[in-house]
């Protein structure tokens, strides 16, 4: 390798140094690209600093002024849950009173019903038995009455019919023929 022409030293030489060149271009355009991508990155953060910051802050400011409000609204939820949740039970308790009142005091009322029910029963039946028994007799007796007066006024009617047939009769021999 000693024995090379010089010629190679100078190319060799020459292509390393074009090559560091090409090296040292390329590592001055990625310092260009990135000193504007970090250019354009601060000039991001600085907007968003701008607009950030005062956001943040006020929501801070705004947590800070609603979070005792927050906890006094969730005390008096509290409280007003439990207040509910009693005063269901009063509700319930009352309406199972009112409910098992109702239930007896029907019961009564059907008792009544049924008793009056009964009783006009017992009472229809007395009348009937009371009215209707006398007025069966009653009608027997017309009945009987009726059958009576026909069988006494067709018997007359048959005497009255044959009393004038025997005058008839007599009347008949009686006259010269």
């Amino acid at each position: 390798m000693h024995n090379l022409p010089p010629v190679y030293y100078i190319i060799f030489t020459a292509i390393t140094a074009g090559a560091v060149l090409l090296q040292a271009l390329v590592m001055l355009a990625l310092f260009l690209v990135l000193k504007k991508a970090i250019g354009k990155m601060i000039a991001t953060s600085e907007e968003v600093k701008q607009h950030a910051l005062p956001l943040v802050a006020t929501t801070r400011s705004l947590v800070e002024d609603i979070s005792p409000k927050l906890k006094i609204t969730t005390s008096n939820l509290v409280e007003v849950s439990d207040k509910l949740r009693v005063q269901a039970g009063h509700i319930s308790e009352t309406v199972d009173t009112l409910v098992s009142r109702t239930d007896t005091q029907i019961r009564r009322v059907d008792e009544m019903v049924t008793g009056t029910f009964n009783a006009v029963d017992h009472v229809t039946k007395a009348v009937e038995n009371v009215v209707a028994a006398p007025v069966r007799r009653l009608s027997a007796v017309i009945s009987a009455l009726k059958i009576g007066m026909e069988v006494f006024f067709s018997k007359k009617k048959t005497d009255t019919a044959e009393t004038a047939a025997v005058e008839n009769a007599e009347a008949q021999e009686k006259k010269p023929a």
